[in-house]
C-alpha cells in the first residue's frame, strides 16, 4: 500500500491484512464540547464545533429534532448531524485504488471505514452571528487520509429554514471526494418518501451495482432520490431537500431515523461513483429543511 506525503508523492505504508482493531473507535464516546447557538423566531440551533462541527440539537416551538448526546448516545457517529467527508458511509474495509495506487484507511467499523474524518476533528470558527455559523477544517495529510485538503460549512437560520452548505477542495494533491450529512432524527411518527432505485447490500452490508427496485422497510440503504422528504413529528412537519441526489435512510433503530443526504454512494470510490477532484478543486452541496406554517 501507498500513501503520499505533503508534496504527494508517494511513499509506502504498511499493509495490515491480518489486523483487527480491539474495538470500533468510531463508537468511542465523544463529548460535544463548547456549543454555539444560532435561532430565528421560534427555531433554535446548537452546533458543536469542537465535537465533528456538527449540529447538536435543533429545536423549533420546544420541540427537539435530533437524538442529542447523552449518556445513552455518546458514541461519535450517533448522535447530532454531522458532516460526512471527504468520504460518506463505508468504503470497503477501508481499502481504495486511486490515480493507479492502492490505499488502506483506518478501519474503525466492523472492519470498514465509515463517514469520513470530519466527524472526528475538532472545526475551526471563522463566522459567528445570530443566525448563522461558519467553520473550516483542515483535512489531515496521513494515515487517516493521505491527500490533505480543506473543508468549510455554513449553518444558516431564517424564518422556519434551516440550510446548510459543504464543500471540501483539494489541497496540492487530486483525491476522491464524497461528502454528505448524517442526522439523527428522533423516530418520527410518519416519513414521506419516494425513493427511485437503491443500491442493492451485499453480504458485508454495502452498496453493490447494478440499481434495483427499492425494497420493503426498514432500511439501511442509499437510494437515488430527487424528491422532497417530509417527516411528521408530534404536530410538526419538516420539509428535506438538497442538491444531492442520494439518500441514505437508516430506519432500523426504535429511538431515531437517519435520512442523510450523499454526492454519491456507499463506497462511492471503488464503484467509481466518487468526484474525482484535481488539485485545488472543490465539491459542494446544499441541505434545506423547511417547516411549514
Amino acid at each position: 500500500m501507498m500513501r503520499r506525503d505533503e508534496s504527494c508523492a508517494l511513499i509506502p505504508m504498511e499493509a495490515d491484512d491480518n489486523h483487527t482493531p480491539p474495538h470500533d473507535p468510531a463508537l468511542t464516546p465523544l463529548a460535544p464540547g463548547s456549543r454555539l447557538q444560532i435561532r430565528h423566531g421560534a427555531l433554535v440551533v446548537d452546533i458543536a464545533p469542537e465535537a465533528g462541527g456538527r449540529i447538536a440539537q435543533i429545536i423549533r416551538h420546544g420541540v427537539p429534532w435530533l437524538v442529542d448526546h447523552d449518556a445513552q448516545h455518546a458514541a461519535m457517529i450517533a448522535w447530532g448531524s454531522y458532516p460526512m467527508l471527504p468520504w460518506a458511509g463505508r468504503i470497503r474495509h477501508g481499502r481504495f485504488r486511486f490515480e493507479g495506487q492502492d490505499y488502506q484507511l483506518p478501519r474503525n467499523l466492523g472492519g470498514h471505514a465509515i463517514h469520513g474524518v470530519a466527524l472526528a476533528m475538532a472545526w475551526q470558527v471563522d463566522a459567528h452571528a445570530s443566525s448563522h455559523v461558519e467553520l473550516s477544517l483542515a483535512l489531515p495529510a496521513d494515515e487517516r487520509w493521505p491527500f490533505g485538503g480543506s473543508a468549510h460549512q455554513r449553518i444558516e437560520v431564517s424564518e422556519d429554514r434551516l440550510r446548510m452548505t459543504l464543500m471540501v477542495r483539494a489541497g496540492e494533491c487530486a483525491m476522491p471526494a464524497t461528502i454528505g450529512w448524517h442526522p439523527w432524527f428522533r423516530k418520527p411518527d410518519r416519513v414521506d418518501i419516494h425513493p427511485e432505485q437503491v443500491y442493492p447490500r451485499d453480504a458485508e452490508g454495502i452498496a453493490t451495482l447494478p440499481l434495483a427496485a427499492p425494497p420493503p422497510g426498514p432500511w439501511d440503504d442509499c437510494f437515488l432520490n430527487d424528491q422532497p422528504v417530509v417527516i411528521h413529528r408530534r404536530d410538526q412537519r419538516v420539509r428535506l431537500t438538497s442538491d444531492c441526489d442520494h439518500l441514505v435512510v437508516y430506519d432500523e433503530p426504535t429511538h431515531a431515523t437517519c435520512i442523510e443526504p450523499q454526492s454519491g454512494p456507499p463506497d462511492a470510490v471503488n464503484l467509481e461513483r466518487a468526484t474525482c477532484l484535481s488539485p485545488h478543486s472543490s465539491l459542494s452541496a446544499w441541505f434545506l429543511l423547511e417547516w411549514p406554517g
